[in-house]
């Protein structure tokens, strides 16, 4: 009988100096909710990893949880030995044994890994001795190849001593809420999602604001978006979502400003509410899946005007990726086949025909003047939704 455990090894939080206790606190405390449904023997940190144990068939199911929480190189199922060579080889052995394919021979690498300095036989001598025991016992199944194996066998020699093959990749970064908050402008297209995404693995806590045109745009639309900060909780923890019809302010451009300047100004006036919101939620950054190039308000000409109208920051993850790229995370955390859905948000409902493409402040700030704008951007607030999405 052998004691198996999962290790989670940390990534950057390691070369976080003073305050890595900080960093490494805050991420086991979100990878023990992520697996709070599931009966947890113990846990402890040695040298940098942290060990949990509990049963090793719903291990898939935890590791599958665990692996969404930021701040996580890799993680691994281990066997958890004595510090002696007895007990490692037994370790090896069965590490081994859940190996095996039959039919097909295998090749296998021994890394030893000596952080005990103080365990009598070195490396280089312990990894022939126990890639011996493998092969005077599972021949059949496993030869050695120290150029190119199927798999290593890792056995790392701390306090305890622990033997492990698999190293499931993480997605790194840092804990959430360890960077500030950020108020994400979520669309319902695949860009916004992914910049939530990629804040979120920087170690921001995200909340989400929305912007419709009811009735022109449909309650399908509405829980499209929904749908896709629900998929963002996976990863950012729970959300506060708000919703804003912006049909009034679109309904007042489109009365007394020229048509080529609707994308712009309407941008302007969601950034003047977004920064409202965050300053009055105690919120540090606004985000937008913004890439350079990509639309009328996403040339260096619009993000400039754009970025004028508010003080807080506002952070773009996206801007120099090519949709390919954001696309391929979309798909990879699970937010693509939502995004695709076809439900028209509000901007795509009033771009003009020809937006201006290198809008100047003073040309945009002459048609802002036939607005009222303090007043169209109370109207809104006052009309908001505010729900909370629960990971």
């Amino acid at each position: 009988m052998v004691d198996w455990y999962i290790s989670v090894s940390f990534g950057e939080l390691t070369l976080k100096g003073k305050n890595r206790h900080t960093f490494e606190k805050r991420a086991i405390s979100k990878i023990l909710a992520a697996i709070s449904d599931y009966k947890i023997e113990e846990y402890y940190q040695e040298q940098g990893k942290l060990y949990i144990k509990a049963n090793v068939e719903e291990f898939d199911e935890m590791i599958d949880e665990i692996k969404k929480v930021f701040g996580i190189v890799y993680i691994s199922p281990c066997i958890k030995c004595e510090k002696t060579l007895e007990s490692m080889q037994n370790g090896v052995l069965e590490l081994m044994r859940t190996k095996i394919v039959e039919g097909k021979l295998q090749t296998f690498k021994v890394d030893v890994h000596r952080v005990d300095k103080r365990f009598e036989i070195k490396s280089p001598e312990l990894n022939p001795m126990l890639g011996g025991i493998i092969l005077k016992n599972y021949s059949k199944y496993f030869k050695v190849d120290i150029k190119n194996p199927d798999m290593f066998v890792y056995v790392d020699i701390k306090d305890n001593c622990y033997v492990y093959t698999d190293r499931i990749k993480g997605w790194g970064g840092l804990p959430i809420g360890s960077s500030g908050r950020g108020l994400l402008l979520l669309s319902g297209g695949i860009d916004s999602p992914v910049a939530a995404f990629l804040m979120a693995k920087r170690g921001v806590k995200v909340d989400c604001l929305h912007f419709h045109s009811y009735p022109f745009t449909s309650q399908r639309g509405y829980e499209k978006v929904k749908k896709l900060a629900s998929e963002i909780s996976y990863y950012t923890g729970n959300i506060t979502f708000y919703s804003i019809n912006l049909l009034p302010v679109y309904k007042a451009i489109s009365k007394n400003c020229k048509e080529r300047m609707m994308t712009i100004i309407s941008r302007r006036f969601m950034m003047r509410m977004a920064e409202r919101i965050a300053n009055e939620n105690k919120i540090d950054a606004l985000i937008t899946g913004e890439s350079l190039g990509q639309v009328a308000s996403q040339t260096i000409q619009g993000v400039s005007v754009i970025n004028e109208v508010v003080d807080l920051p506002i952070l773009r993850p996206l801007i120099a990726s090519d949709k390919t790229e954001i696309i391929e995370i979309a798909r990879q955390i699970g937010t693509y086949d939502t995004s695709i859905l076809p439900f028209e948000d509000c901007c795509s409902v009033f771009t003009p025909k020809r937006p201006v493409t290198k809008p100047r402040l003073y040309d945009v700030k002459s048609e802002e003047e036939k607005l009222d704008i303090e007043a169209l951007v109370q109207e809104c607030i006052d009309n908001m939704e505010v729900i909370k999405i629960n990971q």
